[in-house]
């Protein structure tokens, strides 16, 4: 994934540029450039590395103020990250900035080159520019509807066209675009943080939409060249938000965040007490209809997606499985039109997860989003949506998104649940009430940050270790495991409890980390015993558990006591010390903790 500005109007284009990629560097921090539309044609600089590279170069090279511009940083997709692959790529008469991928580059590079095009980058987004260039004969509009009509594959483009300094052009397919609207001035750009400096006022860009961005106006295009409408949005949160409030990083201000967010999230879902999804067509009489459900998401989302099943299964008794977005749609699913599919994306917009609903709604199965971003494309697209009130998350690790994702899913079970009859009225109170009560714990598990710091430079120099738990506590080991191994770099793995000894256990030498989780009282005693062979074999162990479990002498090198809770909620006041100890370990480790090599926050390509 990458992240996109654009803007045209009375500023120095090249600040606002700065200013937007800076809010974007989440998306991407391998290169960054910018092309500015002069008045003797367009000026492209980039740079590979991070922005402040960038910003170092256009320092350096003094360039005259002008109002219209693109900006890019990258997450590579197509070439490693160097000067020459960066965004922009252009002619003399275009540039472009791309996020997304072209499937048949080669065969239009091919194409191309027969027609005497030359290439420098290993880039698709060279082939794709070079594909406008050839199709330009003075209408922008036409020139990109010609060309990409020769295309197969996801794009988000800004592009600026050499005969129109004052434009910038945009389109996109399969990969988020937006743009926000200024007094004398507008912009096209990723995402919403990289405006809320200059403004709140937004639309988003369907599918095959062409826009044109001028100071003055903006103009949107259909796929086929019509004019079309859209609805101007408002965003929820402010620019504040999107700092870090004197945190030293997002993610710690993010994880601190996650009570708030957690009260936001529930609180106009629950309605004298009882659970209200306040979808009116997912009515009680449908929840009664539903045969099967599917979560499906990626990565830490997939992990709420598992605590939210073992949830739905627990209390309401309807089968449910887990899926991950990028094996769904290729494994050919068993699909019923009584079946419900829950997809679950922080951002709206990723790739595999928006394939997956896709491929559901083409079976005829409704779909459920739980997203955080209003009017992205899962949102869009899905039948139903709960929408999660997490507000912005930075920090490429997700931390806050997660939690209130499984807040949503836990409503919906309980909401399933009653409306079957699996719970009546008073069970499905005291559930609810439980449930209200995680922010005020997770509030108690942030006030261990000293004892979790300790713990990580106890264990800093670690290369390898073992997440281990059951049932709940297994979905929460998948995620602390990630979590770990994402940020710090640590190599660690996650297990059933029982599970470590079916081959994994002749890892297990003096030393070896091992973190086991215990806050399930129906099944303690065997992970405990899981955790004694552990030891035996010569374990470190860290044992996280509740303040009334019994711990024989000898089992645990470290112990963290949590609150006694309901065990079906558990995993949103477990998660706290999780997520704590991984960003302790990065940072003691001198890890990047916002911003982890290799990895992107949403992903939009496959």
């Amino acid at each position: 994934m990458c992240g996109i500005v654009g803007y045209a109007g009375r500023r120095c284009a090249q600040d606002v540029l700065l200013e937007g990629l800076t809010k974007l560097e989440y998306r991407g921090y391998d290169s960054a450039g910018v092309a500015l539309a002069e008045k003797e044609g367009i000026r492209v600089v980039k740079s590979k590395g991070r922005l402040s590279t960038l910003r170092e170069k256009l320092a350096a090279a003094q360039l005259p103020s002008c109002g219209c511009g693109i900006g890019h940083t990258r997450w590579a997709t197509h070439g490693e990250p160097s000067d020459v692959n960066s965004h922009p790529h252009a002619t003399p008469k275009v540039s472009i900035v791309h996020n997304g991928i072209i499937e048949n580059y080669g065969s239009l590079k091919e194409l191309l080159a027969a027609h005497g095009y030359t290439f420098e980058s290993e880039t698709d987004t060279e082939v794709l520019v070079k594909l406008i260039d050839s199709c330009y004969q003075g209408d922008p509009i036409k020139a990109l509807m010609d060309a990409l009509s020769k295309v197969r594959g996801s794009y988000a483009l800004a592009v600026l066209f050499a005969d129109y300094p004052d434009t910038v052009f945009a389109v996109r397919r399969e990969s988020p675009l937006i743009v926000g609207y200024g007094e004398g001035e507008n912009f096209v750009a990723s995402d919403i943080p990289a405006l809320l400096k200059y403004t709140r006022r937004y639309s988003v860009l369907d599918e095959g939409d062409i826009v044109v961005c001028k100071a003055g106006e903006i103009r949107f295009y259909n796929e086929f060249g019509e004019p079309a409408e859209h609805p101007v949005l408002t965003a929820d949160w402010d620019i504040e938000a999107a700092e870090k409030g004197g945190y030293p990083h997002f993610l710690l201000k993010e994880i601190h965040a996650q009570p708030a967010a957690i009260t936001a999230t529930l609180s106009p879902r629950i309605e004298e007490g009882m659970p209200a999804l306040r979808i009116p067509e997912l009515t009680d009489e449908a929840l009664r209809r539903i045969s099967k459900i599917h979560l499906v998401a990626c990565g830490t989302a997939m992990h709420a997606g598992m605590v939210g099943r073992t949830a739905i299964e627990k209390l309401a008794r309807v089968p449910a499985e887990v899926t991950i977005a990028s094996e769904f749609r290729y494994q050919d699913p068993i699909l019923s039109p009584e079946d419900l599919v829950i997809i679950i994306s922080q951002s709206g917009e990723t790739s595999d997860t928006l394939a997956a609903l896709k491929l559901a709604k083409s079976r005829g199965v409704p779909v459920l989003a739980i997203v955080n971003v209003v009017g992205s494309s899962i949102a869009r697209a899905a039948d139903y949506v709960l929408y999660t009130y997490a507000g912005p998350e930075i920090a490429v690790a997700s931390t806050k998104a997660y939690t209130v994702q499984m807040c949503v899913l836990y409503l919906f079970a309980l909401r399933l649940a009653y409306a079957r009859g699996r719970l009546d009225e008073a069970e499905t109170r005291r559930y609810t009430a439980q449930l209200q009560k995680a922010s005020e714990i997770q509030k108690l598990r942030l006030d261990d940050c000293e004892y979790i710091k300790y713990l990580a430079s106890r264990f800093v120099n670690i290369q390898s270790c073992f997440f281990i738990g059951r049932g709940f506590d297994y979905a929460l080991s998948l995620e602390g495991s990630l979590k770990l191994k994402e940020i710090s770099y640590v190599h660690c793995e996650a297990y059933p409890a029982g599970e470590l000894k079916h081959g994994t256990i002749s890892l297990i030498t003096d030393g070896i980390p091992v973190i086991g989780l215990a806050t399930q009282k129906s099944v303690y005693e065997k992970t405990l015993s899981n955790i004694k062979e552990t030891k035996s074999r010569g374990a470190s162990v860290i044992l996280f558990t509740t303040k009334g479990a019994q711990v024989p002498e000898g089992v645990a090198d470290y112990v963290i006591r949590l609150e006694e809770y309901e065990d079906i909620f558990m995993p949103l006041q477990l998660i706290v010390p999780l997520q704590l100890f991984a960003y302790y370990m990065a940072v003691l480790r001198g890890c990047d903790v916002d911003k982890p090599r290799n990895l992107a926050k949403s992903v939009t390509v496959e």
